[in-house]
């Protein structure tokens, strides 16, 4: 994947996406725009918010889809890392959301809006470790993707 076809455009229209979406789902239920959260209640089966979880979800999925035809197609893809560290990695990230009470989206999205000083906590550390992250792989242990 490249980077070439980076535009402060579609960043610009992504970030208003993102926050308008954030803030609707606030205004209208109530409800905080953490990914994590709202897939693990489709997958919990919580009936009573079930509804409205599904539809943020395919609403993602559908967003994506939209995109790359308004766009003119996908951007090709290769993933050459190592399918286990892939895996692994992916099963990091759910433990983290459920040791952090939320993921990126909930925390540094609607948490920092809402001036909370937990999500600010929670932000800088999943930078943190981030940048430790990378760090660690592609410096110490020289792993490149």
């Amino acid at each position: 994947m490249t980077i070439a076809n980076f535009t402060p455009w579609s960043a610009l229209i992504g970030g208003i996406l993102i926050g308008s979406s954030a803030g609707m789902l606030m205004l209208t239920l109530g409800r905080i725009a953490g990914i994590s959260g709202i897939l693990g209640g489709v997958l919990s089966g919580i009936s009573a918010e079930r509804h409205w979880r599904i539809a943020f979800v395919l609403g993602l999925i559908l967003a994506a889809g939209l995109w790359s035809h308004l766009s003119h197609g996908w951007e090709p893809i290769s993933i050459t890392g190592d399918v286990s560290l892939i895996i692994i990695g992916g099963l990091l990230v759910g433990f983290g959301t459920g040791v952090g009470s939320g993921c990126t989206s909930g925390h540094g999205v609607c948490g920092l809006a809402r001036l909370s000083l937990r999500s600010l906590a929670a932000t800088g550390t999943f930078l943190a470790a981030a940048v430790l992250s990378v760090y660690l792989i592609r410096h110490v242990l020289e792993i490149s993707p």
